[in-house]
């Protein structure tokens, strides 16, 4: 289950998708699979979520991994770097960004 907690010890990676409402379902469809077929079951996968925006122009992407190395690892994977080949074709760029959780609110 996803969960923000800035008290648990784990690596947040959010990654920002820019496509085009064409593509839009595509990609959606391409990060799907490569969660459903390899990413979720890598090491240290916790849990992940995508998010679309109404104008279908931007994916966003809200991953938890136990540790940096586990997502590091995966990210250089020949696998890995086959579905990012993928959704590069799909969007006109993405960008993963590793950060810590530090507060929530509600």
């Amino acid at each position: 289950m996803l969960t923000v907690d800035p008290e648990r010890d784990c690596q947040t990676v959010i990654t920002t998708f820019e496509c085009s409402p064409g593509t839009c379902p595509d990609l959606l469809e391409e990060l799907r699979q490569a969660y459903d077929n390899f990413i979720s079951r890598q090491p240290g996968f916790v849990a992940a979520a995508l998010h679309v925006n109404d104008a279908q122009t931007r994916i966003a992407n809200y991953s938890q991994r136990e540790r940096r190395e586990d997502f590091l690892a995966m990210l250089r994977s020949e696998e890995m770097r086959g579905h990012n080949r993928r959704f590069n074709d799909l969007c006109r760029n993405f960008e993963p960004v590793m950060y810590d959780a530090v507060a929530t609110f509600g």
